[in-house]
């Protein structure tokens, strides 16, 4: 998945439509896992729900607690901040050899996923 934490989305589905906000965490879903599963993004005012709260020494008043829930990476778009559009992002090797992000719109840059590899040297 080529979204990070930190990324400004836009969601496309749900009660949140149109909502765009930063990446607060990205779960990865396990290799070799169930295929049911899938990555998931936690984004920041998308898809809160209330957690409650017992009475207890910690938390003498109890109450609710709202948080943000995970939600599917298929249901969100990157915006880019080139372009101000919401777009899918791509990957390609630079000129030096570096694995980048790209827009799949207007072509520009947005990070470095993989730094360029180096030969090992023999050793012998």
């Amino acid at each position: 998945m080529l979204i990070k934490s930190g990324d400004v989305v836009e969601v496309r589905t749900g009660n949140s439509r149109g909502t765009r906000a930063k990446v607060l965490a990205v779960k990865l879903a396990k290799p070799g896992g169930m295929p049911v599963q899938a990555d998931k993004l936690v984004v920041e005012g998308v898809n809160r729900v209330f957690r409650h709260i017992r009475r207890s020494q910690k938390n003498p008043q109890g109450g609710r607690l709202s948080k943000e829930m995970p939600i599917d990476a298929s249901n969100v778009l990157f915006v880019c901040s080139a372009c101000g559009k919401a777009t899918r992002l791509g990957s390609k090797l630079d000129a030096n050899g570096s694995k980048v992000r790209f827009c799949r719109a207007c072509g520009a840059e947005h990070g470095v996923l993989r730094r360029a590899r180096t030969k090992a040297k023999a050793t012998g």
